[in-house]
C-alpha cells in the first residue's frame, strides 16, 4: 500500500474550498485542457489541484492532485440533480446548498463534503468508506419530506 503523504488531505481540503465550493464557476480556468469542459485549479506547492467536468443537470468529472508533474492522486465523481428536476431555479438553489455542504469537507474525509449537513430545509448526506489511499461514496441531498433532489457517486484514492 502507498504511503500517503502527511500534508496531502490538508492540501484537498484547501484546494476544494478555493475552488468549486467556495467560487463556484469563477474558479473555471478560461482555456479548459478538454474542450466543453469546466476546468477548476489550486496551486500550493509542491501540490497542484485540477477538477474538470462536464454538465450540469448531471455531470461527470475527475479531480487529480499532482507532485513534481506527476499524479499521484485522483478521484471520479458522476451524478447530479434528479432528471424529474428541469426548473432552472431549482437547479441553482440546489447546486448553492451543495457548495455550502463542500465548505464543511474535513482533513479526517477530505473527498466530498461532511457527513451531514442541513440548511434551509434540505440535508445534504455523505456516505463514505475507506480512506485517503482507496476510498468510495455517495452524497444525496434531500428535502426534510425526504424527496430525494440530488445524488453523486465517487470514487479514488493514491495511484501507484
Amino acid at each position: 500500500m502507498p504511503s500517503i503523504p502527511h500534508d496531502l488531505a490538508a492540501f484537498l481540503v484547501e484546494a476544494k474550498r478555493r475552488t468549486y465550493a467556495g467560487l463556484d464557476d469563477d474558479a473555471t480556468v478560461v482555456t479548459p485542457v478538454l474542450a466543453g469542459s469546466k476546468q477548476l485549479e489550486h496551486r500550493a506547492a509542491p501540490y497542484a489541484y485540477r477538477d474538470i467536468y462536464f454538465g450540469m443537470g448531471f455531470f461527470v468529472g475527475q479531480e487529480t492532485v499532482s507532485r513534481a508533474d506527476r499524479v499521484i492522486w485522483s478521484m471520479s465523481y458522476s451524478g447530479g440533480a434528479c432528471a424529474d428536476i428541469t426548473d432552472r431555479d431549482t437547479f441553482l438553489a440546489i447546486y448553492k446548498f451543495l457548495r455550502q455542504a463542500l465548505l464543511g469537507v474535513s482533513t479526517g474525509e477530505p473527498y466530498r463534503g461532511p457527513r451531514l449537513f442541513e440548511q434551509a430545509g434540505l440535508i445534504y448526506r455523505n456516505e463514505v468508506e475507506g480512506s485517503l489511499d482507496r476510498f468510495h461514496g455517495v452524497e444525496r441531498i434531500e428535502r426534510r419530506d425526504g424527496a430525494l433532489l440530488y445524488e453523486l457517486q465517487y470514487s479514488g484514492g493514491l495511484l501507484r
